[in-house]
């Protein structure tokens, strides 16, 4: 057959049909081409679906060279986890082949894998910015999840709408979820938890204090509590913190007494070995800078958003300055007052504080400013006391209060005072009677640190 087709002459057509392959070869797009269209399509979908949530949880575990025990966390969340949920895992730059684990998961998960180690705070922060559920947990890498966790915990959370934030009780936490637990080889406490998660609302006890191992809160409340502050260095304090700012709004904290999940204890935390105590040390004095005498101050926003039939849809903007500028990274600048935020147009010759955008978007937006009145409205705020021009009047007990029209707002914290860039403004001392005839303002508090755009 080969030698008939070669005697009619097959050399020529062979050449004929060599050539039409070659010349559709180099017309029809290739491999690359479809690549590059198919990533540019997934990009664009990618983009549309940004702001698309979902009736689940986004559980977000940060995580740092410790590959074997956040399999082993992911393997309990497959297995024991029966409501929608979705995995994010941000890895802190591991050196253990973390990476290349998360990476082999395929569609089990979805994750960021950072250059270098933004600490607790920072890696949660990107895990919340990435979250799509209707409701978020942070989820330490050492846990096992257990039968009934999340069903028990979702429970209490939607039981009542002054339940701000929620967390199980455990074998190793420091604090009231601790407990006493019956075994001691860790392949019996898969059966001990299963009859210990059996829903009972007796068990749901208030706290003062939820420890970061494990808590979950609905989305609208982290958009009225914003981001962790990434100002406590790799971790401690943040936990505390962001237990602080959930009070602030006049919601409640919640043991559910019903849940329990196996904590293998503080891995990240012992790895710092003698670096442990000066980091402890540096983020308690962070923490005494930004909360000291907090206490009075409980539930502030939810009563003052019971006035004037506000919703107290600004959240814990409500604690935030009046007459200052604002922007999001190296975006547009906005000039706050009155409870809007209004954007600036032409150059402010005034530092601009950098906050998030959940943040920068509870303030609902009014008419634009040009720079030249909102440079006059910050002189504006500087008022004679005692004789003294001033915007911040400081106390003889080193209590300091912002001035706003004719309301005195104390500064909950010397760090509020440079978080807002007040520092800036004209300060003096006067007498603890100077501020006598001054309505009494909601206090101010610190912005979270923000260590990257979020």
């Amino acid at each position: 057959m080969v030698k008939y087709r070669a005697s009619r002459g097959g050399r020529r057509v062979v050449r004929q049909r060599s050539r039409r392959r070659r010349t559709i070869a180099r017309e029809a797009p290739g491999y690359q081409d479809g690549h590059e269209n198919g990533y540019r399509e997934g990009v664009q979908a990618g983009l549309a679906s940004y702001d698309t949530i979902f009736d689940g949880t986004s559980i977000i575990i940060p995580t740092f060279n410790q590959r074997e025990l956040l399999a082993k966390c992911i393997n309990s969340i497959v297995r024991y986890t029966e409501p929608a949920y979705e995995i994010i895992v941000v890895d802190n730059g591991s050196t253990d082949g973390t990476a290349e684990y998360l990476a082999r998961l395929g569609a089990i998960v979805r994750h960021r894998v950072l250059e270098r180690n933004l600490g607790f705070a920072g890696a949660c922060n990107i895990g919340l910015m990435m979250a799509k559920g209707r409701t978020l947990m942070l989820l330490n890498n050492d846990t096992l999840v257990t039968e009934n966790w999340l069903e028990n915990l979702l429970a209490c959370l939607k039981s009542d709408a002054d339940i701000g934030m929620v967390g199980p009780v455990t074998n190793f936490i420091s604090g009231e979820q601790q407990i006493q637990v019956p075994y001691t080889d860790i392949h019996d406490m898969q059966s001990f938890a299963s009859r210990f998660n059996r829903h009972d609302p007796n068990r749901w006890r208030n706290t003062d204090r939820l420890v970061g191992f494990c808590v979950l809160m609905q989305r609208e409340t982290f958009l009225k509590l914003g981001y962790l502050d990434e100002g406590f260095e790799l971790g401690n304090f943040e936990d505390d913190d962001w237990d602080i700012r959930v009070r602030l709004l006049g919601q409640r904290l919640v043991i559910a007494g019903d849940t329990f999940i196996h904590h293998f204890g503080s891995v990240s935390i012992r790895a710092l070995g003698d670096g442990f105590q000066r980091v402890h040390s540096a983020n308690e004095r962070y923490y005494l800078d930004k909360w000291r005498g907090w206490q009075r101050w409980s539930g502030i926003v939810a009563s003052s958003s019971g006035k004037d039939g506000r919703d107290g849809s600004l959240g814990l903007s409500e604690l935030f300055p009046s007459g200052v500028a604002v922007r999001v990274g190296d975006a547009d600048v906005y000039w706050v007052e009155g409870g809007k935020r209004r954007l600036v147009a032409g150059v402010l010759p005034i530092e601009a504080v950098k906050l998030s955008r959940v943040d920068l978007r509870r303030w609902p937006i009014g008419e634009p400013i040009e720079a030249q009145e909102a440079l006059e409205r910050w002189h504006a705020g500087v008022v004679p006391v005692e004789g003294k021009a001033c915007a911040v009047a400081l106390l003889p007990d080193g209590t300091a209060y912002h001035l706003e029209g004719d309301t005195a707002r104390p500064l909950l914290g010397s760090a509020a005072l440079k978080s807002w860039n007040l520092h800036l403004k004209p300060m003096a001392e006067v007498s603890e009677t100077a501020l006598e005839g001054w309505r009494q303002g909601a206090p101010i508090i610190a912005l979270p640190k923000l260590l990257q755009a979020l």
